[in-house]
């Protein structure tokens, strides 16, 4: 291998592809932190990679010296970075027009100094003829991982590099690094002042005049600048323009703009800024004048999409998965935004979450939308989706929504599993109103023994009368002698509460009565006539206890004991 003058040249330490590559990296990386906000992915994405691929780098060299030529950077003799134009686009020309000849990157480049390089090259790309070149902007900067060396002026020696970062190297004057002469020529043109002329290099003792705390001060104002969420600017200014601007034209544009920056907000998990969005929206509809039908209906649809099945889940899915890290306010506000046709997606979500906090906000959220909106409520009581129609059932029951009565009604008539059917009658019991209590009256005789159960203890604790009937039928009837304790118990309470004295009698004839040959009532069935009997409490009732507090049977002695006791309490 031989240098471009015929010299033998030494291969390379390693293969100069690895160079090669994390330079093109590291171009991509620029162009990215040109192109997009700090915050953005596409802007992490790049920038990782780019420090990935120096890390790679450094695993073979402690550092690399490059040679900036007009289009190429060249590594050990070898080209590692080519463009064909030279334009602001090709990094090399952007170093060379500026008089850059050498550049050494060293261990440590991509943590400490890359980001402020990037800044650099953005600048001197962006950079007008009033504004200051490459040399001048790198003066005013102190790298550790990052030297260079600039053509030199004056004489003979004008193409001798010269590095400033080489101790003892500088001239008494450091010339300005707008008298190199542009168009590729590595001689520096004089830089004599005329007498008399006063810059401001002449009461500069250092480039660095500002002290310490100024200085703090700076960085934490870009700092702060560059923390600032600017997407609430942005909605705040396109909502400007359609307050200012009538034009059809450009109203509609806005709004299309809108639509767009809510789906990708929402996509982006940004809770803050689309509730941020849907309020302002909602503000400009109430200020804005001179709007259409048309446009009005666009800003209404808005929180519509937000609500909608396959955007809200997929929202609620990426809060579930990941910790309550926006504000909790945040996500509360933002369901301040949600409308009725959310609430199905809200049910169904629910019961399967983990995250506590966030069915917290769901369940306020669900309570606000079935108080504001209880047809949608009431519908839900009876779709297809059990998950959801309990979900509904449920809330009904704690809002006690009498409106919901015939739904439920219809979850009870039309054979729904026995689950939904209990839902169905506990709710009816919360709710307790007429209507309510009519249809428990028909679920005393339901097929499911919980149904049963639930149905005759609200109608006994309501001591709704006209469900007596139904109550002391299944009292003389069959089936109740065969089930178990808890339902017997639940039907003699039941039958007690609605009956009162007139029904001592009965119960009466339960507990000491005697059958044919003298055969009397099971033991559970008197111990329960005996109970009810208690919780009657008439003179009739206490003396029928009386009677039967010396039976021979240990559950009905206990039974009765248990009974007065109540009595006398």
């Amino acid at each position: 291998m031989t240098s471009p003058t015929g010299d033998p040249v030494e291969p390379p330490p390693f293969a100069a592809a690895i160079v090669t590559d994390v330079l093109k990296t590291f171009s991509k990386a620029v162009r990215a932190h040109a192109l997009y906000l700090p915050n953005n992915p596409m802007h992490a994405r790049s920038m990782e990679a780019a420090r990935a691929g120096f890390q790679s780098l450094w695993q073979q060299a402690d550092e690399i010296v490059l040679q900036v030529g007009e289009t190429q950077f060249r590594w050990e003799e070898l080209p590692v970075y080519e463009e064909s134009e030279k334009s602001t686009d090709n990094l090399a020309w952007v170093f060379y027009k500026d008089g850059l000849r050498e550049i050494r990157i060293c261990k440590g480049f991509e943590m400490t100094d890359m980001d402020a390089i990037m800044e650099i090259i953005q600048r001197v790309r962006s950079a007008t003829a009033d504004d200051d070149d490459m040399l001048t902007i790198l003066w005013e900067q102190e790298f550790s991982t990052f030297e260079y060396k600039y053509v030199g002026a004056g004489g003979g020696s004008g193409d001798t590099p010269y590095d400033p970062m080489e101790a003892g190297a500088a001239p008494d004057r450091l010339p300005p690094p707008g008298e190199v002469e542009r168009g590729g020529s590595e001689q520096l043109v004089s830089s004599a002042k005329p007498a008399g002329v006063v810059s401001m290099e002449d009461f500069d003792s250092t480039l660095y005049f500002l002290d310490e705390r100024e200085i703090e001060y700076i960085h934490n104002e870009i700092a702060k600048d560059y923390a600032t969420d600017l997407r609430p600017l942005v909605i705040a200014s396109l909502l400007d323009t359609f307050e200012t601007q009538v034009d059809v034209g450009v109203r509609e544009e806005i709004a299309r703009i809108l639509d767009g920056i809510l789906i990708n907000l929402l996509s982006t998990n940004q809770v803050r800024t689309v509730a941020y969005l849907l309020r302002e929206v909602s503000v400009t509809c109430q200020r804005a004048k001179e709007m259409t039908e048309v446009q009005t209906q666009r800003f209404a649809d808005l929180p519509e999409r937000l609500s909608e099945a396959a955007v809200l889940g997929q929202l609620l899915e990426t809060l579930d998965e990941t910790p309550m890290s926006p504000p909790q306010g945040d996500i509360s506000e933002l369901f301040l935004q949600l409308r009725p046709a959310a609430l199905e997606t809200v049910f169904a979500f629910t019961p399967g979450s983990h995250n506590r906090e966030l069915c917290v906000l769901l369940e306020n959220a669900a309570d606000r939308l079935a108080a504001g909106h209880t047809s949608e409520l009431v519908r839900l009581i009876t779709v297809p989706d059990p998950v959801v129609a309990q979900e509904a059932i449920q809330r009904a029951a704690v809002m006690k929504t009498a409106a919901a009565v015939p739904a439920l009604g219809q979850v009870i008539s039309t054979g729904a599993e026995s689950t939904m059917r209990l839902a169905a009658v506990l709710a009816l019991a919360d709710i307790g109103s007429p209507g309510a209590l009519q249809l428990l009256e028909k679920c005393v005789e339901d097929s499911e023994r919980d149904v049963r159960v639930a149905s005759v203890r609200a109608l006994g604790g309501r001591a709704y009368r006209p469900a007596l009937p139904r109550v002391e039928k299944a009292l003389k009837g069959k089936s109740l002698r065969e089930s178990n304790l808890t339902e017997k118990m639940a039907f003699f309470e039941a039958f007690g509460a609605l009956a009162g004295d007139s029904g001592v009698e009965f119960l009466d004839s339960l507990l000491n009565g005697k059958g044919t040959f003298g055969k009397r009532e099971e033991p559970e069935f008197r111990a329960c006539a005996a109970m009810s009997l208690g919780k009657i409490n008439t003179r009739r009732a206490r003396e029928s206890l009386e009677k039967a507090s010396g039976d021979k049977d240990a559950v009905v002695k206990n039974a009765v004991t248990r009974a007065v006791r109540g009595v006398a309490a």
